[in-house]
């Protein structure tokens, strides 16, 4: 005991002459002109974050904040040699309520904060997509597909090939059904094939089976803002809204009337682009 006593006392030393050092540097920073100067241009930077809005089993994202990033804005100008507000480094805040914290509700659109929305197919096991991933290509236009896991082990190739193009994929269902060893099995096909991990589950109504295993994975489920049926072009024009996930089956009729919709949403000043990127509540800070 009387040999580990100094040890302890140098230690406690070491630690305290640390804790103090520190609290020095601290205090000369936040003295420093530059550093006061930064801290004094907050509130012509700062952006709040805005939070998810939960409505009974639904929930609508919410968008990240931006704050100074004072340390690393410091030493910006601190090497420039003084106070330079081009030289501020921001970072985000996140919001008190995210949807990453609720995966046991539903999300029915983007926040609508900008004028994003996104076109969302799903692939039964028997469909083919070809024609629409050739429509979506001549038109630039990126898009969000939900595909049946037993589709995915048959069609590896193309959708690789999907992946690589842009198009997000995600599982729809195992030859449409909701049992987690084949789910469980179809997330990882997928990730294997994206590199990506799956974030998303399917549905066109309140279904407690696809919601609760979803749930149970950490999968948020989707359920379209706008669902097209026979007629989808007139689906479109009549519910179209900033932040809209806009639904459609593998059919004649979207084949058909696909181009003249996604001509129609763009002439209307939307941008479309993938799930993932409409439901981000991230700011993107440059």
């Amino acid at each position: 005991m009387k040999k580990i006593y100094p040890i302890i006392v140098v230690l406690s030393l070491s630690l305290f002459s640390f804790f103090y050092t520190q609290k020095v540097i601290d205090f000369i920073r936040s003295s420093d002109p530059i550093m006061q100067s930064i801290k004094a241009s907050e509130s012509n930077h700062k952006v709040d974050p805005i939070n998810a809005t939960i409505s009974d089993n639904t929930i609508v994202p919410g968008v990240n904040g931006k704050v100074i990033d004072y340390d690393k804005s410091y030493q910006k100008m601190k090497k420039y040699g003084k106070y330079n507000e081009s030289l501020t480094v921001f970072k985000e805040a996140t919001p008190a309520i995210s949807i990453d914290d609720y995966y046991d509700k539903y999300i029915s659109q983007g926040s609508g904060i900008n004028n994003d929305v996104s076109l969302v197919f799903t692939v039964n096991s028997q469909d083919n997509v070809m024609n629409i991933v050739n429509i979506l290509t001549e038109n630039n236009t990126l898009a969000t597909f939900f595909v049946d896991g037993l589709w995915l082990e048959n069609n590896r190739n193309l959708a690789t090939y999907m992946a690589e193009e842009g198009f997000e994929l995600e599982i729809l269902n195992y030859d449409n059904r909701y049992e987690e060893l084949y789910f469980s099995s179809s997330l990882n096909f997928l990730k294997s094939i994206t590199n990506l991990t799956p974030k998303y589950c399917f549905a066109k109504y309140d279904n407690k089976e696809v919601l609760e295993l979803c749930s149970k994975l950490n999968l948020h489920t989707i359920i379209p803002t706008v669902i097209t049926g026979n007629y989808p072009y007139s689906d479109v024009k009549t519910k179209l809204t900033k932040g809209a996930i806009i639904g459609f089956d593998i059919n004649s009729s979207t084949e058909i009337e696909l181009p003249t919709i996604i001509n129609y949403i763009k002439q209307k000043g939307f941008v479309l682009n993938t799930l993932d990127s409409l439901l981000s509540e991230a700011l993107n800070i440059k």
